[in-house]
């Protein structure tokens, strides 16, 4: 038998996209999901082959895998400011509890552990870009609080892990990422311009759209991601596309990608909106060889062919407005 993995968050945007390329790089993958935002159609595809199996589970509770394991991804979290703040309580879970669990099932399996965490452990950076050594200026009690600190700890947990039980763990820190599989009412910037759009409404900004963001296509970040795992190095690394945009630019941007002419309508920005987000990939450069390779334009066009193959009732389940903290 080849090497196995398990993949939580399986059945979610990011998740999916791991469960294909593990697939494909003949790994035996256990997808792992409880579906509380994740969805059984990004995955329906790998459930007719041998080397993929999935399992309904909530890993907040205690998870046992029989086999070996040679490798746990732990991508399960709700992502989008819709869904943790919506059910904050697992989202703290799942970042807290799950984290427990997966680190020793790794220890017990003398697997090894990747977390993904996120740019959010920077908050509403005082440092432009962000590098790994940044410690971050969070709100520790904010409403985004539930995700920020859960994934803070996640990286605290992960580290205790490495440092005092000598378990192989890797910490992604990952910048806001689109594409294929992006959840149709999570909140996010790119599926709400975009359904905004089609629809022909008003494209919503909160703020005065010069907060920035730098957006990374999917399969780039999970090159970057395998990359990662496959090192030997056990601290963070930022990865994500240095490409820095504004709101207002990239409103523009989508109108343009979509042929349609919807005026730019603004509202208040959302308390600890973070105004600037972008990754500093020094480290990625330097220890993966890995920076994003697909341009913004051809990113664009690739989701936005996606979006148009939906039902009617899937593009009307498109968010209408978003919170600017966003992928």
């Amino acid at each position: 038998m080849g090497k196995r993995i398990l993949i939580t968050g399986a059945a979610g945007f990011l998740g999916s996209h791991l469960c294909d390329r593990f697939v494909a790089e003949g790994y035996q993958v256990v997808g792992m999901d409880n579906l509380i935002t994740g969805d059984l159609k990004n995955i329906e595809h790998l459930f007719p082959l041998k080397n993929f199996e999935f399992y309904n589970h909530d890993v907040s509770n205690y998870v046992h895998v029989a086999g070996k394991l040679d490798y746990i991804l732990h991508f399960a979290s709700p992502a989008s400011p819709i869904d943790y703040l919506k059910i904050p309580i697992q989202t703290l879970k799942v970042g807290s509890l799950g984290t427990h669990n997966l680190l020793g099932l790794a220890k017990e399996k003398k697997a090894r552990f990747m977390i993904a965490s996120t740019s959010e452990v920077y908050g509403d950076p005082t440092v432009h870009p962000q590098p790994e050594e940044y410690w971050g200026n969070v709100n520790p009690v904010g409403p985004r609080s539930v995700y920020d600190e859960a994934k803070r700890f996640q990286e605290a947990i992960t580290m205790a892990y490495h440092t005092f039980h000598g378990l192989e763990t890797r910490i992604v820190r990952i910048f806001n990422t689109y594409g294929p599989r992006m959840r149709l009412n999570d909140g996010r910037v790119l599926p709400a311009f975009i359904g905004q759009a089609l629809r022909g409404e008003d494209l919503t900004i909160f703020g005065d759209g010069s907060q920035t963001r730098a957006f990374c296509y999917v399969d780039d970040l999970v090159e970057g991601i395998y990359r990662l795992l496959m090192s030997d190095y056990a601290h963070p690394v930022n990865i994500g596309n240095p490409n820095e945009i504004t709101m207002n630019d990239f409103a523009k941007e989508i109108i343009k990608l979509t042929g349609t002419s919807q005026k730019i309508v603004y509202h208040p920005l959302p308390q600890d909106d973070p105004k600037q987000r972008q990754p500093n990939i020094t480290k990625a450069r330097t220890l993966l060889g890995w920076e994003p390779k697909i341009t913004r334009k051809v990113g664009l066009e690739r989701t936005y062919d996606y979006f148009k193959k939906l039902s009617q009732s899937e593009l009307n389940k498109l968010p209408r407005e978003f919170e600017s903290k966003t992928s």
